[in-house]
């Protein structure tokens, strides 16, 4: 539907109205009938929707790159924005721009775009972006990210962009979406409906999408050929390390027995690894409605250190990645202050488990893909904490699933 649509049914027949005509608008609104299996928005065996949307994420980020990688030839081939790749290595820099979960996807992704593409790479959340009047260049390429295609605030600043000549790229999980419809390309993220409030698979798949973003744009760069054919493998075993990351699940249990009646938690990390620590408080935000923060482990001196005490749970993310030895002096720091943090690390990384107090143990992939396997702990965390405290896992209270309003 159009704006100023009206949609009557009538003894099982469908008729769209229009509230006010324009000369520019088609007679008849052409109706689409969904494809959709009943089982995509059936709980199954499970509790609450997003915890069946957590479990499905093996399968959703392979719909994701199902098509479009082919792991054979390492090629990277996205359909939607094919015909713009050359206007694209053309610009001036790249926006990201979206609104809470997306937001943090395009947060996880701003390393590996900036390595990739070796343009800037501006990361702006919607609401600001249009508060600023943020200067817009018609050389600027701008991604507006939202799952369903219809968040005000993303939908505001993608019109703000398209008026002063940029080039408009959707990343959406919704066909036929306003933000589809007003882009002038896109990229369909294909992780199916997610029915749960709080986004889980629709995150891992959007990381995704504008991971194959980047490795489009070095296509044909040589010095860059090594580093796309690592990344490439990565995402060939991303599915099944998903899997080990889900046999965690009864872990993760047991650590939320130990912090549901806590009143704050502080998820610490940097590099790759700080979207999943915003992403990961937002989680608990949503669904515990305790108070969370993700922190950026080079700025604990500045400030967040004071909160460090022997009572406030303290969980870190904490991989053998280029800012291995940052984080180990971040670790040592919360120790020094009676700090009891709970790690989540490399599989057999005997050094930095004899920091923790509790630990969480994930599969080695690619530095830029895990993001991807971390934030999975997280999710699992705040939907067993919300749980055990009896809250509606699905609708949080004060929430909605698509922000309609700005």
């Amino acid at each position: 539907m159009q704006d100023d649509d009206v949609a009557a049914v009538k003894d099982g027949a469908l008729s769209i109205h229009r509230l006010r005509k324009c000369l520019d608008d088609p007679h008849a609104r052409e109706i689409t009938t969904l494809k959709m299996e009943i089982q995509e928005i059936m709980k199954g065996n499970y509790k609450y929707f997003m915890q069946k949307e957590i479990f499905e994420q093996p399968e959703s980020v392979v719909n994701t790159m199902r098509g479009r990688v082919n792991f054979d030839n390492q090629t990277v081939i996205l359909g939607g924005i094919k015909d713009y790749i050359p206007e694209i290595k053309r610009c001036r820099r790249l926006m990201l721009i979206g609104c809470g979960t997306s937001y943090h996807s395009a947060v996880a992704t701003r390393q590996l775009l900036e390595e990739l593409t070796e343009l800037p790479v501006m990361v702006e959340l919607a609401s600001d972006f249009l508060d600023r009047n943020t200067p817009i260049f018609r050389d600027d390429v701008c991604f507006f990210i939202s799952q369903s295609g219809e968040t005000a605030d993303t939908l505001m600043a993608l019109r703000y962009c398209k008026q002063r000549g940029a080039l408009i790229v959707g990343v959406t999980n919704t066909v036929g979406s306003s933000i589809c419809r007003e882009s002038h390309c896109g990229v369909h993220i294909n992780a199916g409906p997610e029915i749960g409030v709080a986004s889980t698979k629709a995150y891992t798949s959007q990381f995704i999408s504008l991971v194959m973003f980047a490795l489009v744009m070095s296509e044909d760069r040589l010095s860059l050929q090594q580093r796309r054919h690592e990344i490439i493998g990565g995402l060939a075993s991303l599915a099944g390390h998903i899997r080990k990351v889900l046999e965690l699940d009864e872990k993760v249990r047991e650590l939320a027995r130990d912090l549901y009646q806590h009143k704050s938690l502080l998820i610490m990390g940097r590099g790759y690894n700080f979207a999943t620590c915003l992403e990961g408080a937002l989680k608990v935000k949503e669904l515990t409605y305790m108070h969370s923060e993700g922190i950026m482990a080079g700025e604990l001196k500045h400030g967040p250190l004071a909160l460090v005490d022997d009572q406030m749970p303290v969980l870190m993310i904490v991989m053998r990645d280029p800012v291995y030895d940052k984080c180990m002096n971040a670790l040592q720091q919360v120790q020094a202050r009676q700090g009891r943090p709970v790690i989540i690390c490399e599989a057999g990384d005997e050094k930095t488990m004899s920091y923790a107090s509790r630990v969480l143990e994930i599969p080695r992939t690619v530095d830029c893909l895990q993001g991807i396997l971390t934030v999975i702990p997280m999710q699992l965390l705040s939907y067993h904490i919300a749980d055990m405290l009896n809250y509606n896992v699905d609708c949080p209270r004060n929430l909605a699933k698509s922000v309609t309003v700005e």
